[in-house]
């Protein structure tokens, strides 16, 4: 039996930037296992961190 892969579901226009509520463009998964989601503009303002934290960054 093979184990199955965890994916993250893509993002929808549900999914609303953790900063200031615009629709989200980046999800960063954190190591510990967390999740923010950005718009465009904040995900490029925190890229340099979010690099630094060896975050998973998916773009839509």
């Amino acid at each position: 039996m093979q184990p199955g892969t965890l994916t993250r579901p893509e993002l929808t226009l549900a999914d609303r930037c953790d900063r200031c509520g615009a629709a989200a463009k980046v999800r960063a998964v954190l190591p510990s296992g967390g999740e923010l989601l950005f718009c465009g503009h904040h995900g490029r303002a925190h890229a340099d961190k979010l690099k630094e934290m060896q975050a998973q960054v998916q773009n839509s």
